[in-house]
């Protein structure tokens, strides 16, 4: 089969150019001179290989060439006027509707094995000073049958498709005034396979590819409190035709069903996975910068993972609605991840056993230490929902978390080790392991205050400040550190040769300036003027919230997801407003009896991406990630990104805001606890440079 295949890709080798037609006789003249003032330019096109169309990958190129991601972000966001560029860009990739890789994809019209790229489509031009009234003879030999030739105008460029795995020897006759010059060149396109696993970090909660339309009128919610107003209006979703007021009756299933198909839509709705991950936009941003490159990217992050569950087991999906026309193949479980690379592996090396993983991306941990718990526990303040959430096993304390950080971490992370050392030959290094950014530091230094501030769509959220300021220290003096000793073998971490990975921090000291509490001048109007500081941005006159829930002159659908924004992390309002997710995977005993349950409130704000990077703190995070996996490949040189200063650890608190969720409580086995963390002490932290 692979020897049939190249045949067949020999007689695709060189394509229709501009005009012109084979030339094999003027190929017989030896040429008198080199021409050294002329060279041989070729580039891969769509060279993303996950996207089918080639102007996807054209638009990412236009907005980021020598530019950082998070400018290019920022650019896209301007351009789409904050509804996000991925919204249509998702129904065009080579994922399933279920966001499982295809194993053969329609890429700008020709049928490839996703895991086997016999050749890539190349364009092939002369640089310098090309003469505009010569003519071109081109020679194109990859050592299987004769050179194919051509011959065409000099300033056309020539399109082929170039065999993968081995080398295309480039020549060309430049003819002019009756003397002929030669240059010749050598292609050899280098195909990365890359893995992105992880957690919600490495998938991309909190920003769906395409975010949930919203509707200017209200949807009732219910309320767990035992004395006075026991519903409240929050934004509805656009189309919904079933009950929107609590006292209703309705078919709970048929509703649920309609609610369901009008959400936000996923690369994986059973992952949260998206666009916007970090992991994908590193991976994209090599092959933007590095013309004679191919990626061939696997994503395989999930939200809700631990090491344990997750990438050694499998969890449940957090969504089971995948689309219009997929709802009936949406998993209801994930397989782990460990195991999915494993097969995607052996699968490729079949066909091609030289084929082996160039690179991982990696971001785990915070779900190992029960980090959504500790979200829950700091913004659910009403005595009556936290009783039911610490039942529901939805607030967890510092304490729990510390625990798991020194008994379970550190021996979860060394099979992890293990499992990876196996995949990648014993080079660890290969994997760029991603920091975490602390969601809760304040720009000006110290910890966000708490309060209602962007966290007021429940009204039993409440950040409260000597928590918030707890879980902060904790994660930037305890957790930080420790994940950091792991994945470097650092800090008393014991290690076998080659098992330290490489490690992407650089954006740490840029979310200190872009925590849950910044705000700017420069924000979206509907931030500045419906998510209100003092927590007041929904009305309490049931009345009127069933037709419009703000207190504000703009109505619910005028909000942008994706406009620039000073804070680099969702709240709870921007989490719901983004996403309103519906946990449908969690346990039956979790499950809101319908829509208007009193759980479906706090769940849809602690398993929904409230305290997840925005998509420009996700670009941030990308452009790290792609400083270290630049030096990882030797591919070059660093664009200027984000700083690499380190952040100093955390104590005092000082101004208004809350904390993250990543996803799903676990449980590990014990092990060697991870190096002593630095004291609680503060000092601000640096401005990004």
């Amino acid at each position: 089969m692979p020897m049939l295949r190249r045949l067949a890709a020999i007689g695709l080798l060189a394509l229709p150019c501009l005009h012109g037609g084979p030339a094999r006789a003027q190929l017989s003249i030896v040429p008198n001179q080199v021409a050294t003032d002329v060279s041989i330019s070729w580039e891969v096109h769509n060279r993303f290989r996950l996207f089918r169309d080639e102007k996807d990958f054209n638009r990412h190129l236009a907005a980021e060439s020598g530019r950082t991601i998070l400018a290019a972000e920022q650019t896209l966001a301007q351009e789409t006027d904050g509804r996000g560029w991925a919204r249509d860009m998702v129904t065009r990739l080579c994922v399933d509707g279920a966001g499982r890789v295809l194993d053969t994809c329609v890429r700008d019209g020709t049928r490839e094995s996703y895991l086997d790229p016999v050749d890539h489509r190349v364009t092939v031009r002369l640089a310098g000073a090309v003469p505009t009234d010569a003519s071109c003879a081109w020679s194109f030999d990859n050592g299987e049958g004769a050179p194919q030739t051509l011959t065409v105008g000099c300033g056309e460029e020539v399109n082929l498709r170039a065999l993968y795995g081995r080398t295309t020897k480039v020549t060309v006759d430049i003819t002019a005034g009756g003397a002929t010059r030669r240059t010749s060149d050598a292609i050899e396109v280098r195909d990365l396979l890359i893995a992105g696993i992880g957690d919600s970090i490495a998938a991309g909660e909190g920003d769906p590819d395409r975010p949930v339309a919203l509707s200017d009128d209200g949807f009732c919610f219910r309320n767990f409190l035992a004395t006075g107003r026991k519903d409240y209006f929050r934004p509805g979703r656009v189309g919904f035709t079933g009950d929107k007021a609590c006292d209703a009756a309705s078919n709970a299933s048929s509703s649920m069903a309609e609610w369901a198909r009008l959400s936000a839509r996923w690369m994986s709705s059973a992952c949260h996975r998206s666009l916007y991950s970090y992991q994908l936009r590193a991976a994209l941003g090599l092959a933007v910068e590095n013309p004679h490159l191919a990626v061939t990217f696997l994503p395989l992050a999930c939200t809700g993972a631990t090491i344990e569950t997750g990438l050694f087991g499998v969890q449940r999906a957090r969504e089971l609605n995948c689309g219009d026309d997929n709802s009936s193949s949406c998993p209801t479980t994930i397989p782990a991840q460990i195991t999915q690379l494993r097969v995607t592996l052996e699968r490729a090396q079949r066909t091609q056993p030289n084929r082996k993983l160039d690179l991982v991306f990696l971001t785990v941990g915070a779900n190992d230490v029960y980090f959504s718990g500790l979200v829950g526990d700091v913004i659910i303040d009403s005595t009556a929902e936290r009783l039911l959430a610490r039942r529901g096993g939805v607030i967890s304390s510092v304490e729990d978390a510390q625990s798991q950080l020194t008994q379970a971490l550190p021996g979860n992370f060394a099979r992890l080790r293990a499992a990876l050392k196996q995949l990648l030959g014993g080079r660890l290094d290969k994997v760029v392991f991603t920091a975490y950014g602390n969601p809760a530091l304040a720009a000006g230094g110290g910890v966000c205050a708490g309060g209602r501030d962007g966290f007021d769509v429940h009204p039993s959220f409440n950040a409260d400040g000597e928590r918030l300021r707890n879980v902060t220290l904790f994660v930037q003096n305890k957790f930080l550190p420790a994940i950091k000793a792991l994945a470097t073998c650092t800090g008393g971490v014991v290690c076998g040769p080659g098992e330290s990975m490489a490690f992407a921090d650089a954006h740490q000291a840029a979310f200190a300036q872009h925590g849950l509490c910044a705000r700017a001048d420069s924000d979206p109007d509907f931030d500045r003027e419906c998510f209100l500081p003092d927590g007041k941005s929904f009305t309490d006159n049931l009345v009127d919230g069933a037709t419009d829930p703000m207190t504000c002159d703009l109505g619910a659908s005028e909000f942008r997801a994706y406009a620039s924004r000073a804070r680099w992390i969702r709240t709870a309002n921007d989490s719901y407003f983004t996403a309103m997710t519906f946990p449908e995977g969690l346990p039956s005993t979790m499950q809101p009896s319908d829509l208007h349950d009193a759980t479906w409130g706090i769940l849809s704000a602690v398993y929904g991406g409230a305290v997840h990077p925005t998509a420009e703190g996700y670009a941030a995070m990308a452009d790290a990630a792609l400083g270290v996996a630049r030096v990882v490949l030797k591919l070059g040189p660093a664009v200027q990104g984000v700083t690499e200063k380190a952040l100093p650890p955390v104590d005092a608190p000082q101004a208004p805001a809350p904390p993250q969720a990543p996803v799903a409580p676990p449980q590990a086995p014990a092990a060697a606890a991870p190096p002593a963390p630095p004291s609680d002490q503060y000092t601000p932290a640096p401005p990004p440079q």
